[in-house]
């Protein structure tokens, strides 16, 4: 993508030469990252995340003059004794500025090891809720260039591939497209933006928390200076364009070899695919959060027997869509998240969203287990429907809406939607400039 000519700056990473990022830039990249709904009264807006931080309120102030059919998520993680202030400010700082606000308080996170992840992962499904909620189908996020290298320096030190790319600019989820429209611009030049606009910000004290990892990288570049960012940056961009041309060849290949279905497993047939594609398939039907190790998915292949990698169980089984024996990718029983409380909309084991109207108290979610009747199963093999998502009522199976189980006439709408976190074809965008 050609940056528009009122770019943000020659020298993006020069805070002494940043300047304000422009309404007409701003909408110029929104026009490269479209389709967008049309910008009416009747149709679903389009989502912000925002925190009350200088780089999703200049996405905000950036975004209103774009459209005005907006709405704001405010994520509370409620883990510092200011957050519910901060986020109340921010709500305000939004409204006005002409945007819809609302918080999304967690009650759930605590303080600990691991806190980062769980709170990332906490914070983003709330927002995937929240849109679906509201019907939004496209949700714009504020990471800019700066945390863009960041990510790419952290991935850099680990030895990772195609991790090299960074954020997309865009990736596909069951619900939502996530938008990353900032990913071209630095974080100096957001901040002449809210300078410019008048518009107050906070920032987060954690961002200079030396325990945490991006944060010491951050040190580590402002040393380096503008040189080392802009080769990082141009490092992004390059694997960007190769992860992509991959991605669509694995994607054709998927296309032609594998069968995904609804219960949330994948039909192979009678040889496997190329290692590539068989990391998709791990990913997306292992629920991982990050690619399966490339030598051992190659080794799962070479062998060319039974085996688990990455929460994900291959094996052969015979099937209705193949006919006979063939390669089975499904879910890990072990691997598989606990029994958690039923409610419309609740994502179980990263893969599947519940859909009930239904009253369901004293009702939780878990996988079907063993034990259903041969003939309930519908020739789906037993190993299959042990990984379903079903209703429980205390350790009675009430209903499995795959098969058409269900033993309450309540819960005979009940449905499970087959969302992974990742998909086995991404379909992000990777390489913009």
């Amino acid at each position: 993508m050609t940056p528009p000519d009122d770019a943000p700056a020659e020298h993006p990473f020069d805070e002494a030469r940043a300047r304000p990022v422009t309404p007409s830039y701003f909408a110029a990249v929104m026009a490269r990252l479209g389709p967008w709904l049309p910008d009416v009264s009747d149709v679903p807006p389009t989502a912000l995340a925002v925190s009350g931080g200088g780089d999703s309120l200049a996405l905000a102030w950036l975004a209103s003059r774009w459209r005005r059919g907006l709405q704001a998520f405010i994520v509370d993680h409620g883990l510092r004794p200011d957050s519910a202030q901060e986020a109340l400010e921010a709500a305000e700082w939004l409204e006005a500025m002409g945007i819809n606000a609302r918080i999304l308080t967690l009650h759930t996170l605590r303080a600990g090891p691991g806190v980062a992840d769980r709170a990332r992962d906490a914070r983003y499904a709330a927002l995937f809720a929240a849109c679906r909620e509201s019907g939004c189908v496209d949700l714009l996020l504020g990471h800019q260039a700066d945390d863009q290298i960041e990510t790419i320096a952290m991935r850099r030190a680990r030895g990772e591939g195609f991790g090299l790319s960074g954020m997309a600019w865009i990736t596909e989820t069951p619900d939502v497209r996530v938008v990353r429209p900032l990913l071209g611009v630095s974080r100096a030049a957001l901040r002449e933006t809210l300078r410019h606009a008048g518009v107050p910000w906070v920032d987060d004290p954690s961002n200079d928390d030396l325990r945490a990892e991006r944060v010491r990288v951050r040190r580590t570049l402002l040393e380096g200076g503008e040189t080392l960012k802009a080769e990082l940056f141009a490092l992004g961009r390059i694997s960007g364009i190769v992860r992509a041309a991959h991605e669509n060849a694995c994607a054709t290949e998927l296309a032609s070899t594998a069968s995904l279905s609804a219960g949330g497993w994948a039909t192979l047939g009678h040889d496997l695919p190329g290692d590539a594609a068989l990391a998709a398939l791990i990913r997306c039907v292992g629920a991982g959060a990050y690619p399966p190790p490339a030598d051992a998915v190659s080794a799962l292949r070479r062998r060319g027997r039974a085996g688990t990698l990455a929460g994900a169980r291959l094996f052969r089984a015979r099937t209705v869509a193949a006919g006979g024996q063939s390669w089975v990718m499904a879910r890990e029983r072990a691997a598989m998240q606990g029994r958690i409380e039923a409610r419309d909309g609740v994502v179980w084991d990263r893969r599947f969203v519940l859909h009930c109207d239904a009253d369901m108290v004293g009702l939780r979610v878990g996988a079907a287990g063993m034990g259903i009747d041969r003939r309930a199963r519908g020739g789906v093999a037993a190993a299959l429907c042990e990984t379903l998502p079903a209703l429980w009522r205390g350790e009675q199976r009430v209903c499995v809406p795959y098969l058409g189980i269900c033993e309450e006439e309540a819960l005979v709408g009940a449905e499970f939607s087959f969302a992974p976190n990742v998909a086995a074809a991404p379909g992000g965008v990777w390489g913009l400039s």
